[in-house]
């Protein structure tokens, strides 16, 4: 199992009490996840753990169940909302318009709260989040293809006392840390003490 995976297992822990986190967290998921578009959400993983929490968190968040969810057995697995009702509850629980939308932004309304701020970079590192195992080097980064959403990620988390960096790479918008005091605070602060 990777350190990645180690990490992701540890957040997947973390109980889903409050229904306004499960909202925030599944916000992360959606804006860093493969697809969150007008037509379809889908979400990749290879992490067994948050596999397993996928269902449950759009469950307790939203009362909704995944269209297609993963075969038995397969290494990677996908979950994916097409029918047009799911998809409008999840766009207006988050404050958009499907129709009118060019670029995801983040309805900051929804991470008023610390809990639920915390909750939302927990389920951005799930579904676009890796970090390298510490005996090897220090990098965590998390990857959207949403840039304004990420450029407002970045300010989030500045306002928060880390120092992210961010890149473009291919299509992607990736914000990034190499210090391994901001990886451990930021790990810590989102539900994996044990990994930090």
């Amino acid at each position: 199992m990777s350190f990645s995976s180690e990490v992701k297992a540890e957040l997947c822990r973390t109980a889903l009490s409050r229904r306004c986190c499960a909202q925030a967290e599944a916000y992360g998921v959606l804006l860093y996840c493969n697809q969150f578009t007008a037509s379809q959400v889908r979400i990749s993983t290879e992490s067994n753990a948050f596999a397993a929490r996928l269902p449950a968190l759009f469950h307790r968040a939203f009362q909704l169940s995944f269209d297609r969810t993963p075969e038995e057995g397969a290494a990677k697995r996908i979950f994916s909302i097409t029918e047009p009702d799911k998809l409008s509850a999840l766009w207006s629980a988050f404050g958009h318009e499907p129709a009118g939308t060019l670029a995801h932004h983040i309805n900051f309304a929804v991470l008023e709260e610390e809990h639920c701020r915390l909750a939302f970079f927990r389920g951005a590192f799930l579904a676009g989040g890796s970090v390298t195992d510490p005996a090897k080097r220090y990098h965590l980064e998390l990857d959207t293809g949403h840039a304004q959403a990420s450029r407002e990620v970045a300010t989030l988390l500045t306002e928060m006392g880390f120092l992210p960096h961010s890149v473009r790479r291919g299509g992607s918008s990736v914000i990034y840390f190499k210090q391994s005091e901001h990886i451990e605070d930021l790990l810590t602060t989102i539900g994996a003490p044990a990994a930090a």
